[in-house]
């Protein structure tokens, strides 16, 4: 299944309190429990002013229904292509 990588653009996202960031998780949870097994969220790294998250899901249509139930930004939606890590390297 597909792998994305989401950009969100938050002001001040690096400034939300470890309260913040559990309520939003808590609302992603509960769209992600609303449209089914079919998409996951494998993790978020949050920055000074984006949240960049990773879902595996079977399109981008889907993606975009969880930002917009969720009225999560969605500023950006990439599809990963390739995974690379210093093992890559390895012959």
């Amino acid at each position: 299944m597909p792998k994305y990588v989401i950009e969100r653009e938050i002001a001040d996202a690096g400034k939300l309190s470890a309260q913040e960031l559990q309520a939003i998780s808590q609302k992603s949870c509960g769209v992600f429990s609303n449209l089914g097994p079919q998409i996951q969220w494998v993790q978020s790294y949050v920055t000074d002013d984006k949240v960049y998250c990773v879902y595996i899901a079977p399109n981008e249509e889907i993606v975009r229904e969880h930002a917009n139930q969720g009225g999560f930004p969605a500023n950006r939606i990439s599809e990963v292509k390739s995974v690379i890590d210093p093992t890559t390297a390895e012959a």
